[in-house]
């Protein structure tokens, strides 16, 4: 395992780190589940992203029993909060009352004092930025979360919060987006923005939800056992890739991978871990094998002719459009 900082801070992260979005608590039964943090363990990871949503506050207990036992200094422990976690009306966004619960709520399921990364897990719109600053401010002061940070914010927003965390004198210091060799709205704006603020990226679905494994076949039925057809494990968001013009495209990387040594999954990890303002690149995973072989894209340097030839055969199916971040998007 190689380790980078996160962003300009002092904290230093596996650039590979373990997500358990989409699988533990809900698709995944727990001993499958901690199977997996074990293999991500063994592997050498040693950050792990969650958040209080995650299978409706379940994914978090998963993780913190998984942890229990190890060596609590030895790791980085990042979860979110933004995304309703009960019935009430403050049950959910970045308001006060929300965030000072849901910190206290987050480090009991994970058996915790404290995180390493609080993160606001999208932007508020309806509450002022100023509050929820102040909010994590004080969290970090009490001693419950080490930084903050964000996910899927524009530039614009990183550069009004960054502000106010200098004046609030808190560090600041990533961003969560979506990014891969597939998805990249993040390039045009919020890297520059980011690498200006000295905001470092923990990135998420750097395998476009599984499209650029090259499981997923032009014209064929979709595997039984694959995400595409499991509504608990993210059809819905995998299903934008199911095109034949990316898929075909897709399959087209093979011999690019077969060239440096790699399968078409570690090929797309380490893609995104060629940008120098990523600091992790978040895998999940059902199976111990697949985080094995993603973790195999760690300390890879693919060559300049090799990257070249991605875009030459992705460039017409990439999505770069920067007014894709989800922070644009409205509570409504």
């Amino acid at each position: 395992m190689e380790f980078r900082r996160l962003g300009r801070s002092g904290l230093t992260i596996s650039e590979i780190a373990y997500g358990n979005w989409l699988t533990h608590g809900s698709q995944v039964e727990e001993d499958a589940a901690v199977a997996c943090i074990r293999a991500a363990l063994d592997a050498g990871i040693t950050t792990f992203d969650t958040a209080d949503v995650y299978a409706e506050t379940r994914a978090e207990a998963v993780l913190g029993r998984a942890l229990k036992n190890e060596r609590r200094e030895g790791l980085e422990v990042f979860t979110k909060v933004y995304f309703p976690t009960g019935p009430g009306h403050n049950d959910r966004g970045l308001g006060r009352k929300h965030i000072m619960e849901s910190i206290d709520n987050s480090l009991r399921r994970l058996q915790t004092d404290y995180v390493d990364l609080y993160q606001a897990h999208r932007y508020d719109h309806s509450t002022p930025l100023e509050e929820t600053m102040e909010a994590f401010a004080d969290v970090v002061r009490s001693g419950k979360a080490l930084y903050i940070g964000v996910s899927e914010w524009t530039a614009d927003q990183l550069r009004a919060a960054h502000g106010l965390a200098r004046e609030l004198q808190v560090p600041l210091i990533s961003n969560q987006p979506q990014y891969s060799a597939l998805w990249r709205v993040i390039e045009g704006e919020v890297v520059p923005a980011s690498e200006e603020l000295g905001i470092g990226q923990i990135v998420w679905s750097p395998i476009a939800q599984g499209a650029l494994t090259g499981k997923y076949k032009p014209g064929a039925p979709l595997p039984a056992d694959s995400r595409a057809t499991d509504d608990k494990g993210g059809a819905s968001m995998v299903a934008g890739w199911l095109r034949d013009d990316v898929l075909e495209r897709v399959q087209r990387l093979r011999p690019l991978a077969d060239q440096a040594g790699l399968s078409l999954a570690q090929l797309a990890v380490a893609w995104v871990l060629q940008n120098s303002n990523v600091s992790a690149a978040i895998i999940g995973a059902s199976r111990p094998e697949q985080v094995t072989e993603n973790v195999g894209a760690a300390g890879v340097t693919l060559d300049a002719e090799l990257l070249q030839g991605i875009d030459d055969i992705l460039d017409p199916v990439v999505e770069r459009d920067p007014g894709l971040t989800a922070g644009h998007e409205s509570n409504s």
